[in-house]
């Protein structure tokens, strides 16, 4: 949800095509976010309608022992438990404890950062848009990505550039 706070919702579409969330992000995020007036969640909600974002019935007694028991909240849990029943998926978290878990179930998964510098690797987005974009996570209140790890990306981007 960190891409459509700093208005880069498309660029994970443009990637991966339909995204699936389960119900509880969708409550979290749109729902919630609503009711708060967060520019983001309305975002969100137009992807829902537009069907870029597909909203997934998922209850807790869906979840496998294995994933219930883990110490995530209801809407990390349940984004584990879809990756785990969609084949070959990609599972996009930010979290480093949610991160780890899902790992730890052999998902493969890509955080926020990752998912622009696969853009620029694709060309996607240029050096410059991912350094507006990694400064705009750096300086946003609610997004709580480490700024060592922005900085470390930018870095790579960087030399990336001198490579070439």
């Amino acid at each position: 949800m960190a891409l459509s706070k700093i208005g880069t919702l498309d660029i994970l579409f443009r990637l991966f095509g339909p995204v699936h969330i389960p119900t509880n992000v969708h409550r979290e995020v749109v729902i919630e976010g609503e009711k708060q007036g967060y520019i983001d969640a309305k975002t969100v909600g137009i992807a829902i309608r537009q069907e870029r974002i597909i909203v997934e019935d998922v209850s807790p007694d869906d979840l496998p022992p294995e994933i219930a028991s883990l110490s995530l909240d209801a809407g990390e849990r349940e984004v584990i438990y879809l990756s785990t029943q969609k084949v070959n998926s990609l599972v996009l978290l930010d979290d480093l404890k949610a991160r780890e878990e899902a790992k730890r179930l052999g998902l493969t998964v890509k955080g926020t950062l990752g998912v622009l510098v696969q853009a620029y690797r694709e060309n996607l987005i240029s050096s410059a848009e991912v350094n507006t974009f990694i400064e705009t996570i750096i300086a946003h209140d609610a997004i709580w990505i480490s700024a060592d790890l922005c900085r470390e990306v930018r870095k790579r981007i960087e030399t990336d550039l001198l490579l070439k």
